[in-house]
C-alpha cells in the first residue's frame, strides 16, 4: 500500500512510526521542512533558552534504518481524488491512501495589521525571528535616550492565554527580572511592562479552576500585568488597540492567540468542519472522500468520542494518539480484520510559568498539582518527549545551566544576509 504523509509533526510522525519497517506499506512524508522539531518548546528558543537544533531532527536522519520511509521536500498545491495524485510544487506523487497531519497555522482573525506587525509563535522559523528582532530592540533601547520611545521598545504585549502565551510571559518576567538587569545596565532603571491579555475570564481556560487560579497568581507575583476579557483588535504604528478602546504603547505583540488548519484544493468544500478543520469519522477519514485521510490539529471528529462530542482539543497527546491508531487500522485493513475507532485517552494538562513555577492536571484520578513537583512534571515529560537522544542531552544540559547559573549564553543575533539572493528553497505546508 503506497501511502503519502503531508506533514511531520506529532500525528504524521506516529503514523510513520506505527508502519516502519512493514513492508507492505510504502510511506512517502511531504513537508515544506527537512526536520521535524518539538512545538512545545519552541518559546525557549524564541527567548534564548535552547538552540534550534536541541528541539529538531532531519526526517531523513530519523528514518534511514527504514528502507519503507522515505522524504519529499516539498509544497502540496492541491488533490486529484479521482485520480490518487497529489500536486507538489515540485511533481506529482501518486497514492493508494493520503494522510493529513499538516497541523495549524497562526490565525489573526482577519486582522491585517497584527498579521504584519505581530511576532507568531507557531514555527522554528517564528522563534527564530523572535529572537533576533526582540534582541534588537533590546539593543536599540539601550541606546534610546528619549524615555517614551525606550519603553516602545520594552514594553511586551502576549496575546493568548494559553500554555504557550502563559509560558512566554513567564519567560519574559524571569529575564527581565534577572538576566536583562544584569546584561543592560542601561536599561536598570528603565520602565518596561509584560502584558498578558486574552478574551477569555480565566487564563488557560481549558484547565482546572485551581490550575487558573495558581497560575493568574503565580504570574502577577513575577510582574506580568494580566488583561482578562480583553480582544487585541489592531496594531500599528506602535499601539495595541483593544476592543473596549484602551490601548497599550508597545512595539512588541506576541500573537499566541489563535489558530486554523489550511484548505487544500481538490478536496470538497463540504469536507471541512469548524476552523477549517477537516471534517473525519471516526476512522479518521475525511467525509465525503474515499481514500484521504486527517489526523492531528487538522481535522475533526464529532459525534464520534463520547466524552468530546464537539470534537478533540488541539493538544499534542490527541495528534500522537490519533497517528497511532491510524497505523494499527492501516495494518488491520491489510490483513482483513476491523478497524477501530478513535477514542482519546486524555492523560491530563500541564503549563509551566516559571522556574520552580508549574501546574498540572491529571484526570484519571482526578488531580491537581503546582510550585515544583508539577514544574518537575513538566520538565520530566517534554523532556522525554524529545524525538532523539541527542535533543534530551542537549535540552537537559541547557537547562541544568540555566538552572543551577541563573543564566543562558544563547542571546545571539543571527540572521541570514539579506544582500544577497538566497538560493530558491520549496516550501509547504507542515
Amino acid at each position: 500500500m503506497k501511502i503519502i504523509v503531508v506533514g511531520g509533526g506529532f500525528a504524521g510522525i506516529n503514523l510513520a512510526k506505527g508502519l516502519a519497517g512493514d513492508k507492505n506499506f510504502d510511506v512517502t512524508f511531504v513537508d515544506k521542512n527537512n526536520y521535524n522539531f518539538f512545538p512545545p518548546l519552541i518559546y525557549q528558543v524564541a527567548t534564548a533558552y535552547l538552540e534550534p537544533s536541541s528541539i529538531s531532527y532531519p526526517f531523513r536522519k530519523l528514518f534511514v534504518h527504514n528502507g519503507n520511509i522515505h522524504f519529499r521536500l516539498g509544497e502540496v498545491l492541491s488533490v486529484k481524488p479521482e485520480e490518487n495524485k497529489v500536486v507538489l510544487n515540485n511533481g506529482e506523487l501518486e497514492y493508494d491512501r493520503l494522510v493529513f497531519a499538516t497541523g495549524a497555522e497562526t490565525n489573526y482573525f482577519g486582522m491585517e495589521n497584527v498579521r504584519k506587525n505581530a511576532i507568531p509563535m507557531k514555527t522554528l522559523n517564528d522563534a527564530i525571528e523572535m529572537r533576533n528582532k526582540l534582541l534588537q530592540r533590546m539593543e536599540k533601547a539601550a541606546v534610546c535616550k528619549n524615555s517614551r520611545e525606550r519603553r516602545k521598545y520594552l514594553n511586551i504585549v502576549v496575546a493568548g492565554g494559553g500554555p504557550t502565551g502563559v509560558e512566554v510571559s513567564g519567560m519574559f518576567a524571569e529575564m527581565r527580572n534577572g538576566v536583562l538587569r544584569r546584561e543592560y545596565p542601561e536599561l536598570s532603571t528603565s520602565i518596561s511592562n509584560i502584558y498578558l491579555v486574552d478574551g477569555g475570564d480565566a487564563v488557560l481556560a481549558p484547565m482546572s479552576k485551581k490550575s487558573q487560579k495558581d497560575t493568574y497568581d503565580a504570574l502577577t507575583k513575577l510582574g506580568v500585568i494580566v488583561k482578562l476579557n480583553t480582544r487585541v483588535v489592531d496594531f500599528k504604528d506602535d499601539i495595541v488597540y483593544f476592543h473596549n478602546g484602551e490601548t497599550i504603547t508597545a512595539k512588541n505583540l506576541i500573537w499566541a492567540a489563535g489558530v486554523s488548519a489550511r484548505t487544500f484544493d481538490g478536496i470538497p468544500a463540504e469536507s471541512y468542519g469548524r476552523g477549517r478543520r477537516f471534517s473525519v469519522d471516526g476512522y479518521n477519514k475525511v467525509v465525503n472522500t474515499n481514500n484521504i485521510y486527517a489526523i492531528g490539529d487538522t481535522c475533526i471528529m464529532t459525534g464520534i468520542d463520547a466524552a468530546f462530542p464537539d470534537g478533540h482539543p488541539q493538544l499534542a497527546q490527541v495528534a500522537i494518539q490519533q497517528g497511532t491508531l491510524l497505523a494499527k487500522n492501516f495494518k488491520n485493513e491489510i490483513k482483513n480484520k476491523p478497524l477501530k475507532t478513535f477514542k482519546y485517552n486524555d492523560k491530563g494538562s500541564m503549563a509551566i510559568i516559571g522556574k520552580n513555577k508549574a501546574v498540572a492536571d491529571i484526570p484519571k484520578p482526578e488531580m491537581h498539582f503546582k510550585g515544583f513537583i508539577a514544574w518537575a512534571m513538566w520538565l520530566f515529560i517534554h523532556l522525554m518527549s524529545l524525538i532523539s537522544y541527542r535533543n534530551r542531552i542537549t535540552t537537559f544540559y541547557n537547562w541544568m545551566v540555566a538552572y543551577f547559573s541563573k543564566d543562558q549564553s544563547l542571546r545571539m543575533i543571527i540572521r541570514p544576509d539579506k544582500s544577497r539572493k538566497k538560493d530558491e528553497v520549496t516550501s509547504g505546508v507542515s
